[in-house]
């Protein structure tokens, strides 16, 4: 495990977050937020060692502090972190595997640094192929806080006060129970 630094108190943490963190970037757990200081495979902890099993970031395929992501990205970024508007070899291979496993039309890669920029993207690419703006949401989705991923998602329109449903936005339920 990682040498930790010490830590503040959750309320000096909280008074902090007021302060210096935007109101629409909401916590979970409002009433008791949760102080979580360290994390490993599916597990995150909180400053008293409460263990957590974690269902909500985006680490479900390896889990939290795996030791060979962490070496890779060690070793990454003790010889390169740049963008990808520069030449690099990992870029180009890392690009022509993945475009190996896709169906043959499918042999172009974007890589972006999370899965709002990802929604982003599709989006505009959907516009551009179809020439239309008219996007289905699933209820009680969401799909990031870019301006182009916000204003579809029901998170908003749902959540916060004057900001309605754009006109070319349509929402459908999706099925909690699927028939047998």
């Amino acid at each position: 495990m990682a040498e930790s630094l010490e830590q503040m108190p959750k309320t000096d943490t909280m008074r902090l977050r007021d302060r210096f963190i935007g109101q629409s970037c909401k916590l979970f757990y409002k009433s008791s937020p949760l102080k979580i200081v360290r994390a490993e495979g599916q597990y995150m902890y909180d400053e008293k060692g409460n263990r957590y099993l974690d269902c909500i970031n985006n680490v479900a395929h390896v889990g939290h502090c795996h030791p060979d992501v962490v070496r890779a990205g060690q070793k990454q970024m003790a010889q390169l972190s740049t963008n990808s508007r520069f030449l690099h070899d990992n870029l180009v291979i890392c690009a022509s595997r993945l475009a190996s496993t896709m169906p043959e039309p499918l042999s172009v890669c974007f890589l972006v640094n999370s899965g709002s920029e990802a929604n982003d993207l599709a989006l505009r690419l959907a516009q551009a192929h179809t020439k239309s703006r008219d996007v289905i949401a699933l209820d009680h989705a969401y799909h990031g806080h870019l301006t182009t991923t916000i204003d579809i998602s029901p998170y908003k329109f749902n959540q916060a006060k004057g900001t309605g449903k754009k006109d070319w936005v349509h929402v459908v339920e999706y099925l909690r129970n699927y028939p047998s």
